[in-house]
């Protein structure tokens, strides 16, 4: 087991990651910009390091800095938590030259799958089922029209190397497809450096279903179920739930066991999360995760396994703590992100938070590193909390989370709860009958 791990990241992850040293008897080290000096988890920490100041690229995407951090302090491992460098390979394999482990899957196997196109090969070669859709980059708009009349219209243009909804677009017939090439190319270029795109089949009211998976990097895999994350925004999720409304035990072990399988074959080492469409009983691949993932907690609570301490476990070489079959679900839980936003603009609202009360009671969990008096930054990301409930089953998770919604108290900034409260009174949500584009949908009669 490590010694001292250092969590190159902030806010409520990296207080999650923290605790969960604390429970294994791991000594902490935690890095932060200036702006984030008073933040709970630099607090709590048995050592801090500042590593700069508050833009991302100065601080905490700064790999030379969190390596001298390393360095000084004696850690020999890093988890980096989501976001951030989370999935950069060139990261993980800076630290494995430096003798530090990076807590998570190979350099190689972040290449991979951060490759869109080289990802969904990679889902193909291993069994896992695909949109259809071109098998490499789209480089000019003949091929474009071939392939979108090939698998029929709606298609969606996506970025290669892309994520969190930016250069992809969607073309409804030939006429669209044109214009459509070429914005998402323009934005692939600009948000990533690389202006390569694929084609899929639009499916037009898919699910949005993710499978937790983890491997030991020796040839073993596991799921740890399923989590819908269909109701988002602008391609960002916003409520997320285990198991999905929309699957029956049957699909459910298809898909879990297809996918552990995958990760088995392919010698992956840690947590991720594959991601797929699903629509008419049929799972189309969409993107892997090679990370822990925001929603995680939800997987936590019907699985009663901590995926921190098993990402710290396997990472120090200690194997898969479970095998499938000790795997056991047990009732439903869903997670609010409460965001620092106007929750019908959803404008980032940073400031100071004058009063800050969380629910509680039974099945109730609120990750989050804000206290009444917290300064919230503008430079970062909105989440300032996540609230999971779990209940012996989906009506009693609904009753219960409106409840914890009622209690929960940010006083001093605009945050999204307004609209979980609204959510969980909504039919729809109540019966679970929603796909991607219902939020959306949603909140544009609201306006």
């Amino acid at each position: 087991m490590f010694q001292k791990i250092l969590i190159a990241n902030r806010g409520e992850i990296a207080l999650r990651v923290l605790r969960a040293c604390k429970e294994l008897g791991i000594q902490t080290v935690v890095v932060h910009s200036t702006a984030d000096a008073d933040a709970m988890h630099v607090r709590l920490a048995d050592e801090s390091v500042c590593i700069g100041p508050p833009p991302s690229r100065d601080s905490y995407l700064n790999i030379h800095q969190i390596v001298a951090a390393c360095e000084i302090t004696g850690a020999d491992a890093v988890h980096p938590g989501y976001g951030f460098l989370s999935e950069n390979a060139k990261f993980a394999d800076i630290l494995a030259a430096h003798n530090i482990t990076f807590i998570g899957p190979s350099g190689d196997h972040i290449r991979i799958m951060g490759d869109k196109i080289e990802a969904k090969r990679t889902a193909k070669r291993l069994g896992i089922p695909v949109v259809p859709g071109s098998d490499g980059a789209v480089t000019d708009q003949k091929e474009a029209r071939r392939i979108a009349a090939e698998i029929g219209y709606p298609v969606i243009i996506k970025a290669s190397a892309g994520g969190g909804g930016r250069g992809m677009k969607v073309a409804l017939t030939e006429a669209d497809l044109e214009i459509a090439l070429q914005t998402a190319s323009t934005e692939a270029g600009a948000a990533f450096g690389d202006d390569a795109v694929y084609i899929e089949k639009y499916l037009e009211k898919p699910r949005h279903i993710e499978v937790q998976v983890f491997g030991d990097g020796a040839g073993r895999g596991v799921h740890f179920g399923e989590r819908d994350c269909s109701l988002q925004r602008r391609h960002q999720k916003v409520w997320e739930e285990a198991p999905s409304p929309a699957l029956n035990a049957e699909e459910r072990a298809r898909i879990g066991n297809i996918c552990a399988k995958a990760i088995a074959d392919l010698g992956y080492s840690g947590a991720g999360t594959i991601e797929f469409l699903y629509e008419n009983g049929e799972f189309y691949f969409i993107e892997m995760n090679t990370r822990l993932q925001v929603e995680h907690p939800v997987t936590e609570a019907i699985t009663g396994i901590d995926l921190v301490h098993e990402q710290i476990r396997v990472a120090s070489g200690g194997g898969l703590s479970v095998r499938q079959e000790d795997i056991k679900f047990s009732g439903h839980a869903i997670e609010c992100r409460i965001n620092a936003e106007d929750p019908r603009t959803f404008t980032p609202s940073p400031g100071t938070i004058t009063h800050f009360h969380t629910p509680g009671g039974l099945g109730i969990r609120v990750d989050s590193g804000v206290y009444s008096g917290y300064k919230i930054p503008p430079y970062y990301d909105s989440l300032i909390g996540k609230l999971i409930v779990h209940g012996r089953n989906r009506v009693e998770c609904m009753m219960r989370l409106r409840r914890a919604l009622d209690e929960f108290v940010v006083d001093g900034i605009k945050t999204t709860l307004p609209l979980f409260r609204d959510l969980v009174g909504n039919a729809d949500i109540a019966n679970g009958d929603y796909d991607i584009h219902w939020l959306e949908k949603y909140l544009a009669k609201e306006e």
